[in-house]
């Protein structure tokens, strides 16, 4: 970690100059300058000193927050081709999120995989083509066209079919994750 760009962050954060810190810390501005360019160690009582000022516990002090990635590219996606449909992970990682949306293509004449009851929803909006959302449980199907959604609970065995002659392409997703 580097502990001097760590200090000066909070600082600014909290809108100090060193001059400001200094005094409140009772430091000199200088031996403040030389920590945040890391010519300085500071013992650990007058680290705790530092963070109390701050505002911040020593844990916060040294957490590292990692910055959230929001937006993803194609790049950042994840593909799995199989021999009746192709999963494209549009979000990476996302089984540790409270949903999974995919990208979903079916070959003609392909069946998705079979998804066993859950205890969460899905929903799916057809970008491409027209799939049958069969209910294996009940055995009942629904066709489902380019521009509609189909949304379900988790709660019985299912899967999307493409009964046409070309590729259906799916935004599938699902929470939780199960995919």
């Amino acid at each position: 970690m580097d502990l001097g760009k760590r200090l000066k962050q909070l600082r600014m954060k909290n809108g100090l100059t060193l001059e400001e810190l200094a005094s409140r810390t009772e430091l000199s501005r200088g031996f403040l300058s030389q920590l945040e360019r890391n010519i300085a160690s500071p013992s650990i009582s007058t680290l705790e000193d530092i963070a109390e000022v701050l505002g911040v516990s020593m844990a916060e002090f040294f957490s590292e927050a990692v910055e959230k990635k929001v937006v993803f590219t194609e790049q950042d996606y994840f593909v799995d081709e199989k021999e009746e449909m192709t999963i494209t992970y549009v979000v990476p990682s996302a089984q540790k999120n409270q949903m999974e949306p995919l990208l979903v293509e079916l070959t003609p004449n392909g069946t998705s995989q079979i998804i066993l009851p859950h205890a969460g929803e899905e929903m799916g909006y057809v970008l491409q083509g027209k799939i049958s959302l069969m209910n294996l449980t009940a055995r009942t199907s629904h066709t489902v066209k380019k521009g509609e959604t189909f949304y379900i609970k988790g709660d019985s065995r299912h899967c999307l079919v493409n009964n046409g002659k070309s590729a259906a392409k799916i935004l599938w997703i699902s929470t939780p994750p199960i995919f």
